[in-house]
């Protein structure tokens, strides 16, 4: 089967915001194959899911390996240096998100380990508040019968005033409430610092989700008055596997290790062991230090710049929208019915196609990844596509980001013009769960031999 890449209704495209000065990403002139034989100009438009590496990362991961060794304790000049790396990235993500001097900053996986982590270090019958259309990141590590999980409401006003109602029906005792900065469906902001002025006059903490909304915009513990905020550096185009949990020490401090090990000694003898108090307390075993580093040097990079990438993102995000409402029969989904700030990430449903077949169009022959499913956050996406009055519990997410162009933006709506008035030019069946072409002539990079 032969088809052809149809563009005759591409709209000119300046490509203006590729010249801006924005950090710059590994990967940006990535060419992929098509199921035509072709290739063509990586359209990555899953930034919500991981992003790609920022170059000056890998530039700086690339100087930094020779001198790789084991932090702390070793006493050869290697050590000693990858020692000053990885404790000097602490009061470089101290200062990311604008951390109080006495804020602790444990190293991590990434968001979901983070909030783990501190669900295991709270007091005793701690009362935790949490939406329940949260990633699951920020959802599922909190269980038992002080958790209220509040449906999220249609308004910001009613969701400062849902946390208000929760807290006060919580019992006397330490009290969190757990929010995110930026829906991972949606893209819309939370109130979050009007929630947190509701959770002082209750005497509650607020740990905030900033997985999605730190790579997009400055996040600022101290302005939005937040206890912890968690996140993880493959979001935010340092992918080596480190995250980071900031926040007050005393909770962290009197909590049980999160992993007995070495590293988080002070003292171990046949009956009893004394532990840290510092961060490293929660950071058994061998840290990831390249990783470590990476989200410290991605921290760096991006603060020089956010006017730029804000600049640069809203713009496409104007653009994209646009677009999609040119789609019959697309429906974007949101979690208020007021249109309010948002980072650029959204997802839709399109009326009488299955999200999953869409995507797999889109990738086969029109060289562009988005996302389709739940997004982990099934209670969110399955309520905002009934809501919308569509059909199913999967949807399809797009997410901009640094790498992302006027081109891929035009592109996708083309696309899903052109599959919606046609559908698609080749056949496409289930493997293993998933759409895929069939007999997918496609071959892989020679790197996976």
């Amino acid at each position: 089967m032969t088809l052809a890449l149809d563009r005759t209704e591409t709209p000119e495209t300046s490509e203006t915001l590729a010249a801006q000065d924005i950090p710059a990403v590994a990967g940006a002139e990535l060419r992929v194959p098509l199921v035509t034989g072709e290739s063509i100009g990586y359209a990555n438009l899953d930034h919500a899911a991981s992003a790609p590496c920022l170059s000056a990362v890998r530039d700086a991961v690339d100087e930094f390996l020779p001198w790789y060794a084991s932090v702390h304790r070793g006493a050869g000049f290697a050590s000693q240096v990858s020692t000053k790396l990885y404790e000097r990235t602490r009061g470089i993500l101290r200062e990311f998100v604008d951390a109080r001097a006495t804020d602790t900053v444990v190293f991590t996986r990434n968001t979901t380990d983070s909030f783990n982590l501190l669900a295991r270090s709270l007091p005793k019958n701690t009362s935790v508040v949490v939406f329940d259309t949260e990633h699951h990141a920020a959802l599922l590590p909190w269980r038992g019968p002080n958790v209220r999980r509040v449906q999220t409401p249609r308004t910001r006003l009613a969701a400062v005033s849902a946390v208000d109602s929760a807290l006060a029906e919580c019992p006397e005792g330490p009290r969190l409430v757990v929010l995110t900065g930026a829906s991972n469906v949606t893209g819309e902001l939370l109130p979050v610092k009007e929630i947190a002025a509701v959770a002082r006059r209750h005497g509650a903490r607020i740990a905030l989700d900033a997985a999605q909304l730190s790579p997009h915009r400055k996040v600022s513990l101290r302005e939005l008055d937040v206890d912890y905020v968690a996140f993880s550096g493959h979001k935010l185009y340092a992918p080596f596997g480190a995250g980071a949990l900031v926040g007050r020490a005393d909770w962290l401090r009197a909590a049980q290790p999160y992993l007995a090990g070495g590293g988080a000694t002070k003292i171990v003898t046949g009956d009893a062991v004394v532990w840290n108090n510092g961060p490293e307390r929660h950071e058994a075993g061998s840290p990831n230090t390249v990783g470590v580093y990476a989200l410290g040097v991605a921290c760096q990079t991006l603060s020089k710049q956010w006017d730029e990438i804000v600049e640069h993102e809203a713009v496409l995000l104007d653009r994209l929208r646009k677009g999609l409402a040119a789609v019959p029969g697309l429906t974007e989904l949101s979690l208020f019915d007021a249109p309010v700030d948002r980072v650029g990430t959204l997802s839709f449903v399109l009326d009488g196609f299955e999200p999953g077949w869409v995507a797999a169009v889109l990738s086969a022959e029109y060289g562009i990844g988005v996302r389709d499913g739940a997004f982990c956050a099934h209670i969110a996406t399955k309520r905002l596509i009934g809501e919308a009055g569509a059909a199913g519990q999967q949807a399809l997410r797009v997410s901009l980001g640094l790498g992302t162009t006027e081109e891929h933006v035009d592109r996708l709506a083309l696309a899903l013009r052109q599959i919606v008035a046609r559908g698609a030019r080749w056949t496409y069946t289930r493997a293993d769960g998933r759409w895929a072409p069939l007999d997918d002539p496609r071959q892989l990079p020679d790197f996976l031999g």
